[in-house]
C-alpha cells in the first residue's frame, strides 16, 4: 500500500453532509493524502444566511457528520468567515497541496468557487471540484439551439434521457489523516434557538444526518412509495417522502435515490407509476437549479419581466395572519402551523397556502418565499423561489395567472375527511367534514356543539373569496397593458 503524499489534502464540505457518494471526499481519499476536512459558516454581503429552521438543521448535521468521522478516527474542523479569506489561509496552516469540493450554483457561491480556485492553483494548489448535488450539470442539458429551458416538461424528457452516473461505491480503504488544525466549536455558531425555544416540534420530527436520510429513504420506500403517484397530493396521508431536507443539507445525494427508486422497480417492491411520478418530482428540483443557475436573482427577480410592473399590496395584518396560520381557510392554517411545528409542510398544502397569499391577497411572491426561507427545514435557493414563481405565473413553466386555488374546494378534495386539518388545526376538530374546510356555514347549533366561536376560538375568513378572486384576476389581466 502506498503510504499517504507528505501534503494533505484538504476537502470543503458545504451542501454535502456526508460520507458516501462524496466525489470530492472519494477523490481526496484515492489521493491517498492526510485528509483535512472543512465547513465553513460563510459570511459576506453577497452570501444569503441560512434562515432559522435551516440553521437549526445545519447543526444537528453537522454534529452528525463529526460523529461519523470520529468513528474512523477523523475530525471536522469548522470556520467561520469569508472562505476567501478562509481556505488560503487553512491551506497554509496545513500545508495542503490540494484542494477538493463539490460544486454549487448559486451565484455567490460560484463567484466564491471561482475565484478561489484561480488562485489556489496560481499558488501552485492542486484544486478539483466536482458534481454531486445534481444528477446533470445545467450546462449540459439545453435546447437543440443550445439555449435554457423554460418548460419543464421537455427539460425532463431531455434530462431524463441522459446517462447518469451510479453512486460511488463504499471505499474499503484506509482513512489517513493530517493533523487537525484548531476551529470552531459548534455551539459557538448559535444555530440552535436561544431566548424562545421554537425546535422542539422540529427535533421531534425530524433526525438530520445521513442515517437519518438513509432511514427516511427505507421508510419511504417500505410504507411510502406504494401508491405514491396518487397519494402524493394527500396530506392527510404518508405519502410524502419527506426527503427534501436531507437532500439540501447533502445528507444523501439524488443519485442514491434514484438509484435505490429505480432498484425498487426493477425488483418489483415499486410500481413504475410511482417511480416515474417520484423521479419527475426528483427532476423538479433539478429544472429549479437549472434555472437559478441561469437566472441567479431568482429570488429577487421576477423570471417574466411582465410582472415587474404588477401592483402588489401590502397588507400587514392579512401577511401577519397567514403566516400564524390564523387566515380562517382551515387548510392554509393547517399547512402553516405545520410548517412553524415541524418546519416542513405537505407539497400541496405549499402550493395552496402559496396562492391564497399571492393571488387572494395579491401579496408580493418575495414576501412568502422570504418567510419560507427562514421557516423550511428544507429551504433551498432553488426549488423556494422556483417554486414561489411558480405559483405567482412569474416564472418558468408558471401557472397561468387565472390558475386561482380556492382553499375550501382544494380542501374538500385532498383532505375530504379533514384529518389533515384536525391535527394541526384541534381548535375546530369537532366539526363534521362537510363543515370543516368552510366553518363560517356551518349552522350555528354545529358550532356551538363543536366548542366554536367564530371570531374568538377560531377566526373568521380574512377576505372573501369571490370577491379576491375577481380582484386578482383584473389586476393579473391588465398585465403589460397599463
Amino acid at each position: 500500500m502506498n503510504a499517504p503524499a507528505a501534503r494533505p489534502a484538504l476537502v470543503w464540505l458545504r451542501d454535502d453532509q456526508r460520507l458516501a457518494d462524496n466525489p470530492a471526499l472519494d477523490a481526496a481519499r484515492r489521493s491517498v493524502r492526510p485528509l483535512v476536512l472543512l465547513h465553513v459558516l460563510e459570511e459576506g454581503p453577497d452570501i444569503r444566511p441560512p434562515g432559522g429552521a435551516a440553521r437549526w438543521w445545519l447543526g444537528r448535521s453537522l454534529a452528525a457528520l463529526a460523529r461519523d468521522l470520529a468513528r474512523h478516527g477523523g475530525t471536522l474542523t469548522l470556520r467561520r468567515g469569508d472562505a476567501r479569506e478562509i481556505l488560503p489561509a487553512l491551506v497554509r496552516e496545513t500545508g495542503a497541496g490540494a484542494v477538493y469540493w463539490n460544486r454549487r450554483y448559486d451565484s455567490a457561491g460560484v463567484a466564491t468557487d471561482t475565484a478561489l480556485k484561480a488562485a489556489l492553483r496560481d499558488e501552485g494548489i492542486e484544486t478539483e471540484s466536482f458534481s454531486a448535488t445534481l444528477l446533470h450539470e445545467p450546462w449540459t442539458v439545453l435546447t437543440r439551439e443550445d439555449g435554457v429551458y423554460r418548460v419543464f416538461t421537455p427539460f425532463y424528457r431531455a434530462a431524463r434521457g441522459r446517462e447518469v452516473r451510479q453512486p460511488l461505491a463504499a471505499s474499503h480503504a484506509r482513512w489517513h489523516w493530517a493533523e487537525p488544525p484548531a476551529g470552531d466549536r459548534i455551539e459557538d455558531w448559535r444555530l440552535e434557538p436561544r431566548a424562545a425555544d421554537w425546535a422542539g416540534g422540529l427535533r421531534a420530527t425530524w433526525t438530520p444526518g445521513e442515517a437519518g436520510a438513509r432511514a427516511a429513504l427505507e421508510r419511504f420506500l417500505e410504507d411510502g412509495i406504494d401508491g405514491y403517484a396518487a397519494g402524493r397530493d394527500r396530506p392527510d396521508r404518508e405519502n410524502t417522502s419527506r426527503l427534501s431536507p436531507y437532500l439540501r443539507a447533502g445528507n444523501i445525494s439524488p443519485h442514491q435515490i434514484r438509484a435505490a427508486l429505480l432498484h425498487a422497480e426493477a425488483s418489483g417492491e415499486a410500481r413504475s407509476a410511482d417511480v416515474e411520478k417520484f423521479l419527475s418530482e426528483l427532476y423538479w428540483r433539478e429544472f429549479s437549479y437549472h434555472l437559478l443557475f441561469h437566472n441567479p436573482d431568482l429570488a429577487t427577480r421576477n423570471f417574466n419581466a411582465r410582472f415587474d410592473g404588477f401592483a402588489w399590496q401590502s397588507d400587514a395584518a392579512f401577511e401577519r395572519a397567514w403566516q400564524r396560520g390564523l387566515t380562517g381557510f382551515p387548510i392554509v392554517d393547517a399547512g402553516m402551523r405545520q410548517l412553524w411545528q415541524t418546519g416542513w409542510m405537505h407539497n400541496r398544502v405549499r402550493m395552496i397556502a402559496a396562492s391564497l397569499l399571492i393571488k387572494q391577497g395579491l401579496v408580493d411572491w418575495r414576501r412568502g418565499e422570504e418567510w419560507f426561507w427562514d421557516t423550511l427545514v428544507d429551504a433551498d435557493p432553488a426549488n423556494n423561489p422556483a417554486s414561489w414563481q411558480w405559483v405567482a405565473g412569474s416564472g418558468a413553466d408558471a401557472a397561468p395567472y387565472f390558475r386561482i386555488f380556492n382553499p375550501v374546494l382544494q380542501g374538500e378534495k385532498f383532505d375530504p375527511d379533514g384529518a389533515y386539518i384536525r391535527r394541526f388545526v384541534p381548535e375546530i376538530a369537532a366539526l363534521p367534514a362537510k363543515v370543516i374546510h368552510k366553518p363560517w356555514q356551518a349552522p350555528e347549533e354545529v358550532l356551538h356543539k363543536a366548542g366554536i366561536v367564530l371570531g374568538e376560538t377560531y377566526p373568521r375568513p380574512a377576505l372573501d373569496l369571490d370577491t379576491a378572486r375577481r380582484r386578482a384576476l383584473e389586476r393579473f389581466q391588465r398585465l403589460g397593458k397599463d
